[in-house]
């Protein structure tokens, strides 16, 4: 690394430097597009250079300087990314933060951050960490997008976004020599500060800051946007949360090293029909995203008319059968190419469109397990699904898998230039070119995560398969055995019952007990519609899961999950034998989902001990009381008697000698 920063090649090591980079090669090509008021506008990549110098120029004059931390909070938008680009081309750290984070979350990561400014999108955010100002004494300055509802405010803390803005453009009209300087500073970096602080999800406790150091996330953003032939021809919609390591690397590192165009939606309710209207090539989206669209699909199939349904249904089993072979070049009969044709130009086409996902040349998924009959649900519509695996502490890639080469039961081999083993008692460790430099203010925490030897512990279990790609059983602590020494993994369970579009959530219990047993969530939209279907009638959530033919509803689901399980040698004897239905939605804001939705295992065993015991002794019901958080900060009560029921578990079926299959 050359003393002025940059390469001796001239290039990149930062995301600034890229800006720069893209302002010269790119000019004219979209960087950035936003639908407001119904209008998509659009932001070149020589026009957002000069949002992000005016917003770094205005924030200097303000007295950011390098080092400080500045917390990012909000729906995705351009100022927000924008402010990513100038606080890191000052120098300064973003730390993103969950826009919907109760008070107390959002004061615990300004608070355990350091953080002194603040740039949020609204109101709202405001008013969150207006009401924590006691926490969090070090934040003296908040920077708002939206300014409608702060007319009245005091504005001694309180500036408007468009004003630091100017402050900014005023000071390049009036000294040339300041844009100069800034550029020089960008340049001169070598890459070694950090870019962000990444809080993690807080699935097994507090969350975690991870720091991340400029060359080494631009490093894993150019190894994986070369894997996948990322240019600035490809397009994505930035729709995930800003705060998620997911969002900032695929759409944000990503876009800034291939040059491609970011596009926000209008607001998270129009999602689907922006998907619609921008046609992303290139797209991400966690397994919950695309069980929710499954659903939304096998919900208006009910309400088709009898042609359709079998029409949808013949094709279905077509692409079952033949589309993840054309998918990926394998041999399929005459007759399979010529049936996948015909569907393909009456159910799949359209399907796609439906979806947004025509233009689609590449999407991925990760976040938690798949279910592979979902993964293969999709693939086999002609979209390149294809999974990763990831972790916060990586920079996000650790495994992911090649064109061609995607199979359903695995996230692929090791991504570029990662290094993967598994140790013995099962766990996956990880080096690799993101690799964090370690949790912000907790040398102990970091100490714990990585090996003496510089290996980042994940604590997944997992295994190699015969083609060397990784397969990830679970948490590495959640993986047990029942009592009679059969294999328990609850996510792979889980997700096997996710399928099922009728089923939202599921928690599974039984290391060191007699037998497997689950909690469910319906899915209200898709069982409300069923209920609907059917003339029944009910006034709540809690109402229409406890209704009997609910239960029935859910036993056929389980029948069907066990009968699969006794068909794998490693699981019959982790079919599930009980069940119920919980009263309520598990939700982010009652702690009992992190805010990327993963379950909070220990969190749930210990609110729901009764019910859990309810499973076990035999019991047909039971009483329960569940505090709940509203929306505005609030707490309530529910209390309700769950029922429990049994499930009907199947003779293990013995494996077909090899010859025979």
């Amino acid at each position: 690394m050359e003393a002025t920063g940059m390469t001796a090649g001239g290039k990149p090591v930062t995301f600034p430097q890229y800006l720069l980079l893209n302002a010269k090669r790119f000019a004219a090509r979209p960087a950035m597009r936003f639908k407001d008021y119904g209008i998509w506008q659009s932001w070149s990549w020589s026009e957002q250079r000069d949002e992000v110098r005016d917003l770094a120029l205005g924030l200097k004059a303000m007295g950011i300087s390098q080092g400080d931390r500045i917390a990012i909070v909000g729906s995705n938008r351009p100022r927000l990314y924008w402010a990513f680009c100038a606080a890191q081309s000052l120098k300064a750290i973003p730390v993103p933060v969950y826009a919907d984070s109760v008070a107390e979350e959002m004061a615990y990561v300004l608070h355990h951050a350091g953080v002194r400014f603040a740039i949020v999108q609204d109101q709202e955010q405001v008013d969150k960490i207006q009401s924590m100002a006691a926490e969090i004494p070090q934040l003296t300055d908040i920077i708002f997008d939206e300014p409608r509802g702060l007319r009245d405010y005091d504005r001694d803390q309180l500036h408007d976004f468009g004003d630091v803005q100017d402050k900014g453009r005023a000071i390049a009209a009036a000294n040339t020599s300041a844009v100069a300087d800034w550029e020089a500073a960008i340049r001169g970096s070598d890459g070694s500060e950090v870019s962000a602080i990444l809080y993690t999800s807080g699935t097994t406790g507090r969350s975690k800051g991870v720091m991340l150091t400029a060359s080494a996330s631009v490093k894993a953003a150019e190894d994986t946007a070369a894997f996948d032939h990322l240019s600035e021809h490809d397009e994505v919609l930035a729709y995930l949360p800003l705060a998620w390591v997911g969002d900032h690397y695929l759409n944000y590192a990503q876009g800034y090293v291939a040059g491609l165009c970011m596009s926000c939606p209008e607001s998270p309710d129009t999602v689907a029909q922006n998907l619609r209207e921008i046609g992303p090539t290139f797209y991400f989206a966690p397994p919950r995203v695309f069980e929710g669209l499954l659903t939304s699909v096998m919900i208006r199939m009910e309400d088709a008319s009898r042609p359709k349904k079998w029409l949808f249904r013949h094709y279905l089993a077509v692409a079952k059968a033949h589309g993840e072979k054309i998918l990926e070049g394998r041999p399929v009969p005459l007759s399979g190419r010529i049936s996948y044709w015909i569907g393909d130009k009456l159910i799949y086409g359209p399907l796609r469109n439906v979806l947004g996902f025509t233009r689609i040349r590449t999407a991925y998924t990760a976040g938690e397990a798949i279910g592979p009959d979902l993964f293969s649900f999709f693939r086999s519509l002609g979209i390149n699904l294809k999974q990763l695996y990831g972790q916060t502490e990586a920079f996000l890639y650790v495994t992911c898998q090649k064109d061609g080469d995607v199979r359903p039961d695995t996230v692929g081999p090791a991504a570029p230039d990662v290094q993967i083993r598994i140790t013995e008692s099962g766990e996956v460790q990880f080096r690799s070119p993101g690799m964090f430099s370690g949790y912000y203010g907790d040398e102990d925490k970091t100490r714990e995560t990585m090996t003496p030897d510089g290996w980042v512990m994940t604590g997944d279990a997992g295994i190699f398969d015969a083609h060397g790609h990784l397969k990830i059983i679970d948490r590495a602590k959640d993986v047990g055995k029942l009592t009679t020494g059969a294999l328990y993994a609850p996510k792979y369970i889980e997700n096997k019952l996710k399928f099922f579009p009728n089923i939202k959530e599921v928690v599974a219990f039984g290391d060191g007990r007699d037998f497997v047993s689950v909690f469910l969530n319906i899915d209200l939209t898709a069982v409300g519609n069923w209920a609907e279907r059917n003339n029944i009638s009910y006034a709540s959530y809690q109402e229409l899961a406890g209704l009997p033919q609910v239960y029935e509803m859910m036993a056929s689901h389980i029948d069907q999950v066990n009968r699969d399980l006794a068909a794998e040698p490693m699981m019959a004897g982790a079919q599930i034998r009980r069940f119920l239905v919980l009263h309520k939605e598990l939700d982010a804001d009652d702690g009992e989902l992190t805010r990327t939705q993963k379950v909070r295992r220990s969190f749930i065993a210990e609110r729901y001990g009764p019910l859990i015991e309810a499973l076990y002794n035999g019991a047909t019901e039971q009483f329960i009381e569940t505090e709940m958080t509203f929306e505005d900060g609030r707490t309530g009560v529910i209390r309700a008697t769950v029922k429990v029921a049994d499930a009907t578990v199947h003779p293990a079926v013995a494996a077909l000698p090899e010859a025979a299959e």
